[in-house]
């Protein structure tokens, strides 16, 4: 690994680098924070990807990636005279000694849910008026259901056990199943998705990982029945369910 130096320099040569494209480069001197914005959203899925995959060398390439867009935030704010890069990060370096007053003052705690109770009142200390404030509204639906669900548990707003939670599962599709006003049946398969997303978070799962891997596997195994048809001279389309499934079942054994 690199020294602290060596780490410095990059970054350093990184910020070098980002003031050449900005003076020079047509493309970059064009953009904004509003145009940079879905990119950078690009860019963050592009990350996850590579994380879900486990492809380290993948990893690294998206975190450059990012790296960039942060840097060129910075600069932006810069050039309007807003902020900097150095005020960017000295700025996340006092909330994060702030927050950590077991680390840099002497609250003691006895484990990570202390920490992340903590975290929640010291947010409101701050100012806020919600726990929930910090969730972004244009987060994907399941990932903000997990994320409203994992700050409201920070102040204590959470079930005492798994079958409390799994139960509430279960009331929900009870709901859902006797709701025959079409209009309210989308409101209350709502309640099941956000109860089943409660439940996977209670047990140590991450839904939205959960279900992507899913969607993967689905996507793999698709694919190859599809090239199963196809060396048999035939079209996934014009084969009967049955005949599809016969593939599936094929295609499911090579996982």
């Amino acid at each position: 690994m690199n020294s602290r130096e060596e780490q410095l320099k990059a970054f350093g040569r990184l910020l070098d680098i980002m003031d050449d494209l900005r003076e020079k480069c047509p493309w970059d001197k064009k953009q904004t924070l509003e145009s940079l914005r879905y990119l950078t959203i690009e860019e963050m899925y592009e990350l996850s990807d590579a994380i879900l995959d486990n492809d380290k060398q993948e990893i690294k390439k998206e975190l450059g990636d990012l790296f960039l867009h942060l840097v060129f935030y910075a600069k932006i704010g810069s050039e309007t005279g807003d902020f900097d890069i150095a005020d960017v990060l000295n700025e996340i370096c006092e909330k994060l000694i702030f927050r950590h007053p077991h680390i840099y003052g002497d609250v003691k705690v006895a484990n990570e849910e202390e920490v992340k109770r903590n975290w929640e009142k010291l947010k409101l200390k701050e100012g806020k008026k919600s726990v929930l404030e910090g969730v972004p509204k244009s987060l994907p639906a399941m990932v903000k259901a997990y994320r409203i669900q994992e700050k409201v548990k920070g102040v204590g707003f959470e079930f005492e056990n798994s079958d409390d939670t799994w139960a509430k599962v279960q009331e929900e599709i009870n709901e859902f199943q006797a709701e025959t006003d079409e209009s309210k049946r989308e409101q209350e398969f709502g309640d099941v998705l956000f109860s089943l997303v409660n439940y996977a978070r209670f047990t140590g799962i991450n839904p939205e990982d959960a279900l992507e891997r899913t969607n993967k596997k689905f996507l793999s195994r698709f694919m190859r029945i599809e090239e199963l048809a196809n060396k048999d001279g035939k079209n996934i389309a014009d084969l009967s369910l049955e005949e599809q499934d016969k593939l599936w079942k094929i295609a499911k054994k090579s996982d």
